[in-house]
């Protein structure tokens, strides 16, 4: 059974820097970030390809994000920095059976739990 913790979260002003945690049991997997404010859709932030470890990002977190992944520990951070008001949200690490596409949540086939991540202006 595949099962997907995270840690990391919590309460930073706009400017700060948290660094999220994912760490996965039951497989080998690409890995995924996405992220759900209130009232909107969930949408991508940044994943990593395990067959070739291409990194990808959405625009919105490009230079101010990095996607890294410790297969020894079968882990997947998300380092954040410049942190805005905006990067708000309950933030979700996802892992797929290692397929081409990886930033479509489609693509998915596992989830966490979700991690609050608050920015305050």
């Amino acid at each position: 059974q595949v099962q997907l913790v995270e840690s990391g979260g919590g309460l930073v002003q706009a400017g700060g820097s948290l660094r999220l945690s994912c760490t996965a049991s039951g497989g080998t997997f690409s890995m995924g970030w996405f992220r759900q404010a209130p009232g909107k859709e969930r949408e991508f932030v940044s994943a990593i390809r395990r067959s070739d470890g291409l990194t990808y990002y959405t625009d919105s977190v490009k230079g101010r994000f990095t996607i890294s992944g410790d297969n020894a520990r079968k882990t997947v951070y998300l380092q954040m920095n410049s942190l805005k008001p905006e990067d708000t949200a309950v933030y979700y690490c996802a892992a797929q059976e290692s397929r081409v596409e990886v930033t479509a949540i489609d693509e998915y086939d596992y989830w966490g739990q979700g991690t609050q991540v608050t920015v305050s202006s």
